[in-house]
């Protein structure tokens, strides 16, 4: 379910950049990465839950733990069916800085890479900056075209899919109780994901938004 806020010149620009880009075909000069964040909640259980026999679900106790949170950075490559997630301790401009310097590595031939986030304060050249120096981090930001999604826009970005899936197919409503095994689920996650080359289909367009948002564009140059 889209949430459209008030359809102004800025958020229709943003939006209508964000999707000539994901109109473009793969390009492995110039690929198409969108990136979001995922907070998760450390749960153990209290009580060991009982397993599943005949005529009987498995059953758990409503009572837990909390053991504290943790973020996973969920990125994606769309139309290549690449995927990138890496849980972290948390979404800090610092664990963001570090997150990009893998992105870029996987790229290391590409003219540029498009990179499309949200309005989160950390998306900025300064987090890169502040944590490897003026002249390191400019020169990875660098590296990348960004492509902001207008404010109450997130729903443009394809990273947000790639949390569901993360939500849906790895952490379910299991508890997982410490940083270790949220790791290594994750991890087991992103191997199979990326050995069937998972990609997203993506259909709306910009002839889909001027129709379903009911505006024009006489003139666009991206």
């Amino acid at each position: 379910m889209w949430c459209v806020a008030k359809l102004d010149e800025e958020y229709v620009r943003r939006m209508e950049e964000v999707l000539a880009f994901y109109e473009k075909p793969l390009s492995e000069e110039e690929p198409v990465v969108c990136i979001d964040e995922k907070p998760v909640v450390l749960h153990r259980d209290i009580r060991a839950p009982l397993p599943a026999r005949p005529g009987h679900l498995a059953r758990r106790d409503y009572e837990y733990k909390r053991c504290g949170t943790a973020n996973v950075f969920c990125g994606v490559e769309p139309k290549a069916g690449r995927h990138f997630p890496k849980p972290t301790p948390n979404r800090s401009a610092a664990q963001f800085a570090d997150y990009l310097v893998e992105i870029v590595a996987r790229y290391p031939q590409a003219r540029t890479i498009h990179l499309v986030l949200d309005n989160l304060n950390t998306h900025r050249r300064k987090s890169l900056t502040e944590r490897f120096g003026e002249k390191l981090g400019n020169l990875l930001w660098d590296r990348f075209t960004v492509h902001y999604t207008p404010t109450h826009g997130s729903w443009l970005n394809q990273a947000e899919i790639e949390v569901s899936l993360l939500s849906r197919q790895c952490l379910g409503k299991r508890r997982i109780d410490d940083r270790a095994t949220l790791q290594h689920e994750v991890q087991a996650w992103k191997r199979r994901l990326n050995h069937d080359g998972t990609t997203i289909e993506w259909n709306f367009t910009r002839k889909h938004a001027r129709r379903k948002l009911h505006y024009s564009i006489t003139r666009t140059r991206y």
